[in-house]
Parts: C-alpha cells; structure tokens; sequence
C-alpha cells in the first residue's frame, strides 16, 4: 500500500496495489503495519449510505473519546474534506480535501484533532470508516461547514449548489471557528 503525506502533516493517503485479472480484482484494503507508529487499535468500524448531494460534517470527537479515522468508499465517490483543530500546529484551521471514489479505492487517514466531513458526488454512495476510539454523544462536536473562515468551497469541489445540498438542521448549527476553543494540541 502506497503513503502519500498530504499537504497537513501526520494526514495520510493510503493508495493501494490493485491486482487485476480476468475474474476482477483483489487488494489490500487495511494494513495495521502501514499506519503511522503509536497509532491506537481501531474499536468501532461505521457506514454511511447517501444520496448525491449530502453533506455531513464537520465532526470530531474531544478528548477523552477523541478518535482517529481510517475513511474509504466502498460506492459511489465523496470529496472528503479534514481541518487541522490542533492548538500550535502549523496548519491549524487549514483543510485538506482528497476525492475518495470506489474507482480509486483511495483512504484518507484522519489522526486525532481534526474535524471531517464529506459531500457525495453521486447516489447510491456507501461511506466507511474505522475509529480508534468509540462514539460519545457528550463528546461529540463540530465545525459549521461554511464556515468563511475556513473558506472551504463545497460547490467547488463536488459541482453541487449550495442550495440543493442534504444537510441535517444539526450540523447547520455547529460552531464557527472564531468561536471555537480547541482541546486538541500538536505535539
């Protein structure tokens, strides 16, 4: 599996080696070895099923129930987007958005400190991910997707209006940046 650093430090690409023949095709689609050292087991594996257009995010988790994300789609494509909330990290409310497809069988490593979201590029797409740390509701929180701060052009990236976007009223309600006290440090 190939490691690609992204323009955010410890946020990682995983490409894999995809062997084709005339049955179709095999590849590795999870190494423990080729994560980052120190790197916690992940305890909770999620899916999500999507209609074009739905954007969720974006969400993290505070500490002590912070996780780190292993992201890949299994159908259809999304353009995954990950904000860097670490206090004294160089890219602190700089994002990264990676398009993650069934065709390019990409995933996107998310490290602890970073708010994720996606949009979907088309129906039918199927969106898993694996954690490092379970689900907590009291822990559960968010950067509003429009943020102008974060100046992260949605449209742009998936050729999708703002107005015909599926978002829920929760994650229209999350917090703007300005507003936002960071619990997370880059070491």
């Amino acid at each position: 599996m190939k490691q690609i650093q992204t323009k955010i430090s410890d946020l990682l690409i995983f490409e894999p080696t995809i062997f084709f023949d005339e049955r179709g095709y095999f590849f590795e689609s999870f190494r423990r070895d080729s994560l980052p050292g120190g790197i916690k087991n992940f305890v909770q594996d999620n899916e999500s099923f999507s209609r074009k257009g739905t954007l969720r995010g974006l969400h993290f988790q505070t500490p002590p129930f912070s996780q780190s994300k292993l992201v890949r789609v299994t159908s259809g494509s999304v353009y995954d987007v990950a904000v860097d909330l670490r206090k004294g990290s160089p890219y602190y409310g700089k994002w990264h958005a990676e398009l993650l497809s069934e065709k390019n069988k990409r995933q996107l490593f998310i490290p602890e400190g970073f708010a994720h979201g996606f949009i979907t590029l088309e129906d039918h797409t199927c969106f898993q991910y694996k954690c490092t740390n379970y689900y907590s509701k009291e822990n559960e929180g968010g950067i509003l997707f429009n943020d102008k701060n974060l100046n992260i052009n949605w449209s742009h990236l998936s050729g999708i209006p703002e107005n015909e976007f599926k978002i829920s009223e929760k994650d229209t309600q999350l917090s703007k940046m300005k507003n936002f006290n960071s619990p997370f440090q880059y070491e």
